[in-house]
C-alpha cells in the first residue's frame, strides 16, 4: 500500500524542485515574511487540483485540443516576462522594500498613518549621541529576538496587499505550461499505470507538493541574515529577472 504513495512523494519532489518562476517567487515571499502561509497553500492546492485532473485523465483531454496548451504558453510567456522587467527594475531602482529597511527615526511608541507602531527601545547607557543608532535593550528583550526583528517583514509602507500577491502566484501556477506538463500529462500518466492504487500515488504526488511549498516558504527566512541588505535584495531581484525573462522566453522559441 505505501509502494505507490512513496513513487507518487519522490516523483513528486523530482519534478517539483527546480528553479522556476514559481519557485522563486515563493522563496521571494518567504524572505520578505509577507502573506507566506497564503502563497504556500496557494501553490500547493494548485498542484493538488492539477494532480487530480491529471489521474482522473483530463490529460487525454487536453491532447485533443492542443491549441488550448498554446493559449496558455503564450500568456504565460507574456506573464514572465513582464515579471522579469518588473524584478530588473527593483534591482536597478530598489523603492526601499529590502528585508529588515525600518524606518530609525520614527519614535518609540508611535503609530503612523496605516497603523503600526514603532518598537520599543531606550537609548544606549553608554557614550552614544542621540542618533547614533546605538540602543539598550529592554531586560525582557534578547539580542537574537531583537535581530530576528531587524531582519523581520518589510514595513507596512512598503508591502504588498494580499490580493496583487495571490493574483500574482495564480499566474505564475496556472499560465506555467510546463506545470501541466509535470503534473497533469507525467504524473497523471504515471498514476494510472498503478492501476486501482492511482490515487495513493496522486496522494503521495500532493504530499511532494506539500512539503516542498511550505518548506520553502517557511523555511526561507533562515536565509535572512544573508539577505538583510539593500544590496543582496538587489541581486536576488536581478537573478530573478535573468531566471523569468529566460523562462518566458524559451516557452516561445522552437523546440
Amino acid at each position: 500500500m505505501l509502494t505507490p504513495v512513496l513513487a507518487g512523494l519522490g516523483l513528486g519532489l523530482s519534478l517539483i524542485i527546480a528553479i522556476g518562476a514559481q519557485n522563486l517567487f515563493v522563496l521571494r515571499q518567504g524572505l520578505r515574511r509577507e502573506h507566506v502561509l497564503a502563497v504556500a497553500a496557494i501553490c500547493a492546492i494548485s498542484d493538488a487540483i492539477l494532480i487530480a485532473l491529471g489521474v482522473s485523465g483530463v490529460g487525454f483531454v487536453l491532447q485533443a485540443v492542443p491549441w488550448l496548451v498554446d493559449v496558455v504558453r503564450w500568456a504565460g510567456a507574456l506573464f514572465l516576462v513582464t515579471y522579469g522587467v518588473l524584478a530588473a527594475r527593483r534591482a536597478w531602482r530598489p523603492t526601499g522594500a529590502a528585508l529588515g529597511a525600518g524606518d530609525p527615526e520614527k519614535p518609540v511608541g508611535a503609530v503612523d498613518s496605516q497603523g503600526t507602531t514603532a518598537p520599543h527601545r531606550t537609548a544606549s547607557a553608554g557614550p552614544a549621541h542621540p542618533g547614533a543608532g546605538e540602543f539598550l535593550l529592554e531586560p525582557d528583550v534578547s539580542a537574537s529576538q531583537v535581530r530576528s526583528d531587524i531582519r523581520s517583514a518589510p514595513p507596512a509602507s512598503t508591502r504588498t496587499r494580499l490580493i496583487p500577491v495571490l493574483l500574482t502566484c495564480l499566474a505564475l501556477t496556472w499560465l506555467n505550461p510546463h506545470v501541466y506538463l509535470d503534473t497533469v500529462f507525467l504524473l497523471g500518466t504515471v498514476a494510472n499505470t498503478h492501476g486501482d492504487d492511482r490515487w495513493l500515488f496522486a496522494a503521495g504526488a500532493m504530499t511532494a507538493s506539500i512539503v516542498w511549498f511550505f518548506g520553502l516558504a517557511f523555511g526561507a527566512r533562515l536565509l535572512g541574515r544573508w539577505l538583510s541588505t539593500p544590496r543582496a535584495w538587489r541581486i536576488l531581484d536581478a537573478v530573478i529577472a535573468v531566471v523569468m525573462v529566460a523562462l518566458g522566453v524559451s516557452l516561445v522559441l522552437p523546440h
